[in-house]
């Protein structure tokens, strides 16, 4: 009997995810992992730059995620983790021309200056908020109508700028961050929100979902999505491109795709075809609306309209006794820059304050990011601009003026999904037009959260309905794998 085979088209921590989940929800399919690039995991690239570990994209995962964990240890990797440290508890905010702690204590809140006192009381009057509208909500939006304009603008602006590299007047409050959604659904206010959740907390003996510790691995990210490649045995090509997709089972009679080819460079395999039993599109929204252009026009259409962030990343090294004697200790996460208070950068994180090892003995890191959804061009200076920039901000923001010893630049060009305004109708949309082409399933940081820990959780989600579809019969997708 042949085994069903599935196609998993990218090799970024969706895919690899969602590979995993397959092979364990359907022993019997034979899973194969098709990424364009010459490594698996995607944006998550762990760069060794003189000594320095200088991450491209995501620099770790909040370790309460029990579907990440649970990964990692399949993988053989717990002995590897690394978690931050303490004094990683420390975030700041540039305004008014300096660097303010984040309070984390109610008695820290009263004295920080990093809001007015008229911002303050407005925050304290958030059990009065209005209540939610009944279309799909800006974060800024829900933010301004809960805690007042000047505290969603500092607090909340410069934390969607960190996360999402967004704006928080675009991006929707319901697909971003849809358990402060559902909270407001719930319970009306936050405040009210967080006492329920402490009483639950106290009920339950102390048992609940903690806010998480930021955590990474012995090597960097880098090593999760090398565990994940390696342990699909095999089943990982890379360098091999995907060009177009084809549902075979389309004829002339009723829509959906007439032909399907797929293109992809392998030394190994020259041109052949791969046919599949089941697809999953594990790329970015852009890369699988273009593979699905002939096969499923109306999907492809809709997912065009998720766009990504632009962002470049600037590592910087430096000497750490010299770096402490102009301006102190790193000691702390970092920090972030709300638009409008001058500087152009989004925010720096204090990489070997954060984790051990990220540095040489005797050295410091510091990995700032500029550009995103507010300032797309800054991607495309020139790395003499983007450096003159972010040492000019550093000046400004940490009254750093000391020259790097080692610079390394990466850039996204194309970053970050930004989930807007009518992002979950948009979903709704994609579903319906894939309907017409059972089999085809989509996977990745364009839908359903942009974190690591996101799309680990969604994999056993897709794995299952392959699984379904495996059971019910007989889909077949093809490609043409060619130099």
């Amino acid at each position: 009997m042949t085994r069903p085979r599935v196609a998993v088209v990218g090799g970024g921590i969706a895919g690899l995810a969602a590979a995993h989940a397959i092979r364990a929800e359907a022993p019997d399919a034979e899973v194969t992992v098709l990424e364009r690039g010459e490594r698996a995991g995607g944006n998550i690239r762990s760069d060794v730059v003189d000594g320095y570990v200088c991450e491209a994209g995501p620099d770790g995962f909040l370790d309460n995620a029990p579907a990440t964990l649970a990964f990692v240890g399949t993988l053989g990797l717990t002995p590897r983790l690394v978690r931050s440290r303490d004094e990683a508890r420390r975030r700041f905010i540039f305004r008014s021309g300096r660097l303010h702690e984040v309070p984390l204590s109610p008695w820290g809140f009263a004295a920080t200056p990093l809001l007015s006192p008229l911002g303050k009381l407005r925050v304290l009057a958030e059990p009065l908020a209005a209540p939610a509208p009944r279309h799909d909500e800006s974060i800024m939006g829900f933010a301004e109508r809960h805690i007042g304009r000047e505290a969603a603008h500092v607090l909340v602006g410069s934390m969607v700028s960190g996360v999402f590299a967004g704006d928080a007047s675009q991006l929707s409050l319901r697909s971003a961050f849809p358990k402060m959604h559902e909270m407001e659904a719930r319970y009306g206010s936050l405040f009210r929100a967080l006492i329920a959740k402490r009483r639950e907390r106290r009920e339950n003996n102390g048992v609940g979902a903690p806010a998480g510790r930021l955590t990474s691995f012995a090597g960097g990210m880098q090593d999760l999505a090398t565990a994940a490649a390696a342990r699909l045995d095999g089943a990982v090509r890379t360098g091999v491109r995907v060009s177009a997709l084809h549902d075979r089972r389309a004829s002339a009679d009723r829509p959906g795709p007439r032909l399907v080819g797929a293109r992809a460079f392998s030394l190994a395999c020259g041109a052949r075809l791969l046919e599949a039993d089941a697809v999953v599109l594990a790329g970015p929204a852009w890369e699988s609306a273009t593979l699905l252009r002939d096969c499923a026009p109306a999907a492809a259409d809709v997912l065009t309209a998720i766009h990504p962030a632009p962002l470049a990343v600037v590592c910087l090294g430096y000497d750490e006794a010299s770096l402490r004697a102009e301006r102190g200790p790193l000691d702390g996460f970092g920090f972030l820059v709300p638009r409008g208070e001058g500087p152009r950068i989004l925010g720096a994180l204090w990489e070997s304050s954060i984790y051990p090892a990220r540095a040489p003995r005797g050295k410091a890191l510091l990995r700032v990011m500029i550009g995103g959804a507010t300032d797309p061009g800054a991607v495309g200076l020139t790395d003499d601009e983007l450096l003159a920039i972010v040492r000019t901000d550093l000046e400004r923001t940490m009254r750093l003026r000391l020259e790097p010893e080692m610079v390394h630049l990466i850039r996204h060009w194309r970053g970050i999904p930004q989930y807007t305004i009518g992002h979950q109708s948009r979903l709704d949309r994609i579903d319906a037009a894939l309907g017409a082409h059972p089999g085809l399933f989509l996977a990745g940081n364009s839908y359903r959260g942009v974190s690591i820990n996101a799309c680990i959780e969604d994999a056993p989600r897709i794995a299952a309905r392959v699984a379904a579809h495996l059971r019910t019969a007989g889909s077949v997708a093809e490609y043409r794998l060619a130099n």
